[in-house]
């Protein structure tokens, strides 16, 4: 069975939650927050300092 192709690598809160979810393809990390009490979530990509995407470093044993 092929694996997931994004994991979740942090996440704090239940009411106001954030996640840090990573593509195992690219390695672009994302950025997720969501909301109970509004029933709203937002995605975008996490930057750095210098506005450029954060790259996990991606498996190499990944097919």
């Amino acid at each position: 069975m092929d694996r997931e192709r994004f994991v979740e690598t942090y996440s704090q809160g239940m009411v106001n939650v954030r996640k840090i979810i990573v593509d195992r393809e690219t390695g672009v990390n994302y950025l997720l927050l969501s909301s109970s009490m509004t029933d709203g979530c937002g995605v975008t990509v996490l930057v750095d300092a210098d506005g450029k995407p954060i790259v996990t470093p991606v498996d190499a044993e990944q097919p």
